[in-house]
């Protein structure tokens, strides 16, 4: 599931795209950040799909062994551990994943997708993980899913040439595959023989967290000119147009929320601009934002403009 760090930055990078185009669309800067959010599902269910396909390469290839002309023994008698694996059943039979996938057209069909399955299970069958799983006499649910989280965190998330496919698909991919990756581990712990086998939600509370991103996106924008002249005149020994552009935007984001959300401490806005600008800008700007925005919460609050409700929400 999505957390609002998540939510934050993917309203960074709609801003960013806002900004640079510079046409002033709020409604489309607004479908691109919703437009990502669902690709994060997406992306969630394509991985959740690998198995399958994994299964169904697998199977393939141990029916075109039994026609070779002169098959041996492995040929005929393959090992069917890990096509008869109850989590990949567990998997192929969930409607939920199912539905979800048929909706929103998330599929591994196509020449280039089973090309790199193929390529896949090549490299899968040559892992220590997977010849341990093979060749051990340990049979049952918990065997099945001890080995699928292993595969997956081992040879299907960290398989260089997946994440140049989804690169290819989506620019915004790459930043979105840990938490994807994160969900599906998630999703395969929870799974329980016999009990609840069920696929994660995007979000814990759509309608919240879709009103604090709407809201961000918005107030930002409605804000900028004003949070614009704040900046600039807290960074007086700096022009605005020296200071990198993300950094900017993240200063703008943080006054933004601080103002806006009474219920978001002033302490968790700080501190979760400052961890994203981390990932999302250069290696000194967390000190730098860290600066600036302290001055900032000291003039907002001088000015009455942080109103925050609620016992210890202030600080």
């Amino acid at each position: 599931m999505l957390n609002r760090r998540h939510l934050r930055i993917k309203v960074l990078q709609s801003l960013y795209s806002f900004y640079q185009s510079k046409d002033d669309n709020y409604v489309k800067a607004e479908k691109e950040v919703l437009t990502g959010l669902e690709r994060i599902y997406d992306l969630y269910l394509y991985l959740l799909l690998t198995f399958s396909e994994l299964k169904g390469i697998s199977e393939h290839r141990m029916t075109e062994n039994k026609k070779k002309l002169r098959p041996t023994d492995e040929d005929l008698n393959p090992n069917t551990k890990f096509v008869d694996s109850k989590i990949i059943e567990i998997l192929e039979n969930n409607v939920n994943l199912r539905s979800e996938s048929e909706n929103r057209k998330v599929n591994w069909v196509g020449d280039e997708e089973q090309e790199l399955f193929r390529k896949m299970l090549l490299h899968i069958r040559e892992s220590e993980t997977f010849d341990l799983y093979m060749n051990n006499d340990e049979k049952g649910f918990e065997e099945d899913k001890a080995f699928a989280l292993a595969l997956f965190k081992t040879d299907i998330a960290n398989y260089p040439l997946l994440y140049d496919y989804f690169e290819e698909k989506s620019i915004h991919w790459i930043d979105d595959i840990d938490l994807a990756c994160t969900m599906v581990v998630k999703t395969l712990k929870a799974f329980e023989e016999g009990g609840d086998c069920s696929i994660l939600n995007l979000y814990k509370d759509k309608d919240d967290e879709l009103t604090f991103v709407r809201e961000l996106l918005r107030k930002t924008i409605v804000l900028d000119k004003e949070s614009e002249q704040l900046i600039d005149e807290l960074t007086s020994n700096w022009e605005l147009d020296r200071i990198a552009k993300m950094d900017v935007i993240l200063m703008k984001m943080a006054i933004a929320e601080l103002q806006t959300f009474n219920s978001i401490p002033t302490k968790v806005t700080l501190n979760e601009y400052i961890e994203i600008s981390k990932f999302y800008s250069t290696p000194k700007s967390n000190g730098f934002i860290n600066g600036v925005l302290d001055k900032a919460i000291h003039r907002l609050e001088k000015d009455g403009k942080i109103n925050k409700v609620g016992r210890g929400l202030i600080k």
